[in-house]
């Protein structure tokens, strides 16, 4: 994998919108998501064309996305949020112009598919750190997220992940502008969930399940199944919120396939239980999140009794949140239960 230059105060960044333009829906959690890279990282945010524009094209995304990565200024790429595009054009960006001008790439979700493509030309990324969702957090962005967000930016090296002693899955009403300045709900983190005896050490791939799911429909290019031999699968759901059935079939696609036979190990984050359509009680959602982990476990361990598997963890549609280095090493510590990224 390429070797990503870390930024500097002062930097530029690009923000873009790759999947839905939500800055053109909600402009003032836009702005807010300007103003905390501007306060609290001191970076410098450069809004592309089609960032607020709701009808953008598909072509009108992707040249976004090669001038923010070829222009010199540009240190890190930033997504405003992720949507239900990107399968349809990112596999036919050409790959010149980001392997000669890597760069980091912050993004989720949809994001996946950006990401994958990055990683097969030997370019990592950040799977996290939306605008909306992240630097956007109503009232004031999490300290744990701020934390890990400076390690993707400016720190390099490895770096422990520790788990958050709480966490919130739903956000605020980004059309209420006055909830902005209002707390979310959050509940206490009931910490990882380990699952096999070996230790294991690989290149992060993998994303949301849904967009992966895509992925696998419709013949984009993944990694080799040679190349799954280096690789930490990192797989999470989104505000979808699948049922176990689903799940179940997502993973035993991949067994089907021979990836869980291969890869080194497995994350998976902390999986969204409730959205603003799918509303439900405290016990629900923990009996919600502890079905994925058990359905997780049992078909994984159908195709691959030792891989370490590793769940709750706090990446995906979940706050707070760490940008996760995507394509870079990723260390599990099972007998000691510690998680180390190189950032």
């Amino acid at each position: 994998m390429l070797k990503l230059a870390k930024l500097k105060k002062g930097d530029k960044v690009a923000i873009v919108s790759p999947s839905f333009a939500a800055s053109a829906v909600w402009p003032h959690v836009h702005d807010l998501g300007l103003r905390r890279i501007r306060e609290v990282f001191e970076l410098n945010p450069i809004e592309y064309p089609a960032t607020a524009k709701l009808d953008a094209t598909t072509d009108e995304k992707a040249k976004d996305l090669l001038a923010a990565f070829i222009d010199p200024e540009i240190k890190a790429v930033i997504s405003t949020l992720g949507g239900d595009i990107q399968v349809t054009y990112i596999k036919n960006l050409p790959s010149e112009p980001f392997i000669n001008n890597p760069k980091p790439f912050f993004g989720y979700s949809d994001n996946s598919h950006f990401a994958n493509f990055l990683f097969l030309n030997g370019i990592p990324s950040f799977y996290g750190s939306a605008l909306f969702t992240q630097f956007a957090h109503q009232k004031e962005m999490n300290p744990y997220t701020i934390k890990y967000i400076k390690h993707a930016l400016f720190d390099e090296g490895e770096f422990e992940l520790i788990p958050s002693e709480s966490f919130n899955d739903i956000g605020l009403d980004w059309g209420n502008i006055e909830q902005l300045v209002k707390d979310r709900e959050y509940e206490t983190n009931e910490g990882w969930s380990w699952d096999g005896s070996k230790n294991a050490e690989g290149l992060l791939w993998g994303g949301c399940v849904e967009s992966v799911d895509e992925m696998l429909r419709h013949g984009v290019a993944i990694p080799s199944l040679d190349q799954f031999k280096e690789i930490v699968l990192m797989m999470e759901t989104s505000e979808e919120i699948p049922s176990a059935d689903y799940v179940m079939r997502f993973f035993r696609a991949l067994g089907e396939r021979g990836i869980l036979q291969r890869v080194k190990g497995i994350c998976v984050g902390r999986a969204k239980a409730r959205d603003f359509d799918k509303p439900r009680n405290p016990e629900d959602r923990v009996a919600y999140r502890k079905e994925q982990q058990e359905t997780i476990i049992k078909t994984v361990r159908l195709y691959n009794k030792e891989v370490p598997i590793v769940q709750n963890l706090d990446f995906g549609h979940t706050e707070p949140q760490i940008p996760m280095p995507y394509g870079s090493l990723v260390r599990i510590d099972t007998e000691n239960k510690k998680i180390f990224c190189t950032f």
